[in-house]
């Protein structure tokens, strides 16, 4: 799942963000999901209230696992953290740049306290990270 504006990687910031774009990430995961033997659904909103719908609507799916970027909304959304918290669905939290070595204000995020993990500063690689131990605790089970 992802937040606002990573619609425009690729073409967003590329010094911080890097040049992947959005959708050759998402098709990279869902290659690497679909060879575990798991179904992956990308999505991503620049909209606060939608993003907070699909987390609801992941819990009546029988979503196990969210692999999840909050982006600018990591430092506003209590709302998309209640959210996550109601449905209790494990959740990685992933960030393209290290949010500590940025500005001040980008080093708090809402969601690190009730997240399994953090991933950061890794650049697109750190979604294959999280993805990598989501697989892992899904085919566990």
């Amino acid at each position: 799942m992802h937040g606002p504006n990573l619609n425009l990687l690729g073409i967003r910031e590329p010094d911080i963000y890097g040049r992947e774009t959005l959708e050759a990430i998402n098709l990279r995961l869902v290659a690497t999901a679909r060879a575990a033997g798991v179904k992956l659904d990308a999505f991503q909103s620049n909209h606060e209230g939608v993003l907070v719908d699909r987390v609801q609507q992941a819990k009546a799916d029988g979503v196990g696992f969210i692999v999840l970027n909050p982006a600018a909304f990591t430092y506003s959304s209590i709302a998309l953290r209640d959210a996550l918290t109601a449905v209790q669905i494990p959740f990685i939290e992933v960030h393209l740049s290290n949010i500590h070595a940025r500005e001040p204000w980008r080093a708090h995020s809402h969601f690190t306290a009730v997240a399994v993990g953090s991933v950061l500063g890794l650049g697109s690689r750190g979604y294959d990270l999280a993805l990598e131990y989501a697989i892992a605790r899904l085919t566990a089970r």
